[in-house]
């Protein structure tokens, strides 16, 4: 799962924003208008279901299916023929062209006033630069998917805040936040032994704001060999940009193993363990932990972890009352990387407005070396099958966010680090929390392994944060696997949350 050009992506068209001249705006290049409400995607994507997956891919344009990285760059949409720039809505659209990874071309319409037509990407909606001014001069581009802009951040400046693009990946970002981690809109089969399906959104339709609407509206058809979807985004960019996400599939086949609401992000290491890290940083990452809120009101910390072999791990027995990946490491010095910026990257927290039923919050952590490589997904895995012909609906809430906000407040783990005992039987493991006070006296240390022995529980005041440290030692006793688990308790009640981690001997 690359991610690097996603993000060299939006840098780079982000520099287009200032451009100068003005020529008519891209509604003028559309289709003819036909008749659109929520029922018709939802229509769509049951007709599409009952006939037979046709794969849809770049065909006919050989020089668009071999652009390379830095030619793909090279083409730039002219930000003055954005969707509604030269009218009183409060965001503009810009579409971005299919090539390079992006082999499947997909549809994106305008609907105003109950009428949807297609936009088409002219000749004169991109820039060409000098690395594909040849091939491609005078062509009507397929598309990928697009961004929308909106004065997010001042009164004078189009930010950028929303991209869709890619299978069924998007991201956003909340008021001074910067790109990090992407959602999906389904997860089908992820590290599963016969292979991940990756389902695609095939068509968009983009509802027209009122002039003083501080949200957009987003409907998407999905399309795969397994299934087909009716999506519908109700957008609102803010100090948070929610989406409210309606949710309808209609499966082609039973669905036993698929992921709503996923997540997907990078851990290269944080301070936790640096053996097989050799970097100038001291952390790199777009979210450091996954938290839950589970069904009956528990609350879990699990620190991510960039393993040597693929790991899996599941949470909860039912569905939660919140999960999402969150980055808690907010200051420059975390990381001391003045480019990255991964001190603003956002979190994503996600919670249920349906019945989701029984299911688990899976965590999967693949092993990576660069920080280019996305290694994180997390979704909520269904206990139950889909049955083919049946259509199924969910919705769910989902908040981009520097902090998800859970009342009441819980003391939380700010940081864990791991090491030997100087004679290399056992390790020791040290956990920081915040908001639990700084007086120990009262404080027990809830403490549980699901293998091995713990030895030596111990609590500290933290002169550095101001906050506690607690800390214990693991002997494996000859297990390859440790699940850990670990709370601060006051009169017998928590008053933090559950820290939670898995040691593996590799």
């Amino acid at each position: 799962m690359r991610r690097y050009w996603l993000l060299m992506l939006a840098i780079t068209f982000s520099c287009m924003a200032g451009a100068a001249s003005v020529k008519p705006a891209v509604e003028s290049a559309r289709t003819e208008r036909y008749k659109f409400s929520p029922a018709t995607v939802v229509d769509l994507a049951k007709r599409t279901a009952a006939a037979a997956y046709v794969p849809r891919r770049l065909e006919g344009n050989s020089a668009l299916q071999q652009l390379s990285y830095d030619q793909y760059r090279d083409i730039r949409f002219r930000p003055e023929r954005a969707l509604w720039r030269n009218e009183q809505v409060p965001f503009r659209i810009e579409l971005l062209p299919a090539g390079f990874l992006f082999q499947t071309p997909v549809k994106v319409s305008a609907v105003e006033s109950g009428m949807a037509g297609e936009l088409i990407g002219t000749p004169n909606m991109f820039a060409l630069g000098p690395h594909v001014a040849k091939q491609l001069a005078n062509q009507t581009l397929p598309l990928s998917g697009f961004r929308a802009r909106t004065l997010l951040n001042s009164r004078s400046v189009w930010d950028e805040f929303l991209v869709f693009q890619g299978a069924t990946y998007f991201r956003a970002v909340p008021r001074g936040g910067q790109y990090g981690l992407s959602a999906r809109g389904l997860a089908i089969r992820t590290a599963h032994p016969s292979g991940e399906e990756f389902p695609a959104f095939t068509q968009f339709w983009i509802e027209r704001p009122g002039a003083n609407s501080s949200g957009i509206v987003v409907h998407a058809l999905l399309d795969s060999p397994s299934t087909t979807g009716a999506y519908r985004f109700a957008i609102q960019p803010g100090n948070e940009t929610v989406m409210d996400v309606d949710v309808t599939l209609f499966p082609r086949v039973d669905l036993d193993n698929i992921g709503i609401a996923p997540l997907t992000s990078m851990f290269l290491f944080d301070e936790s363990e640096r053996t097989r890290i050799d970097d100038f940083r001291d952390e790199v990452h777009d979210s450091d932990g996954l938290q839950v809120v589970t069904a009956s009101g528990e609350r879990l910390w699990r620190p991510l972890r960039n393993p040597t072999e693929l790991q899996v791990s599941a949470f909860t027995a039912e569905a939660p009352r919140a999960f999402g990946l969150v980055q808690r490491s907010r200051r420059v010095s975390d990381y001391r990387d003045f480019e990255a910026k991964y001190e603003l990257r956002p979190s994503a927290w996600i919670e249920p407005t349906s019945d989701w039923g029984k299911g688990s919050v899976d965590l999967v952590e693949i092993p990576t070396e660069n920080e280019t490589n996305d290694n994180i997904v997390t979704f909520f895995r269904p206990h139950y099958v889909l049955p083919a012909g049946k259509p199924w609906h969910i919705s769910y809430r989902l908040r981009w966010n520097a902090t998800p906000r859970i009342t009441p407040s819980l003391g939380r783990a700010t940081a864990t680090r791991t090491g030997p005992t100087i004679d290399g039987k056992r390790r020791i493991f040290v956990v920081d929390f915040a908001g639990a006070g700084r007086n120990i006296e009262d404080l027990k240390l809830d403490v549980g392994a699901s293998a091995g022995k713990l030895s030596h529980p111990t609590l500290q005041q933290n002169p550095l944060t101001k906050g506690v440290r607690a800390s214990f030692e693991l002997d494996p006793a000859g297990s390859s696997l440790v699940e850990l688990r670990m709370r601060l308790l006051r009169a017998n009640r928590p008053i933090t949350e559950t820290w939670l981690y898995r040691w593996t001997a590799s």
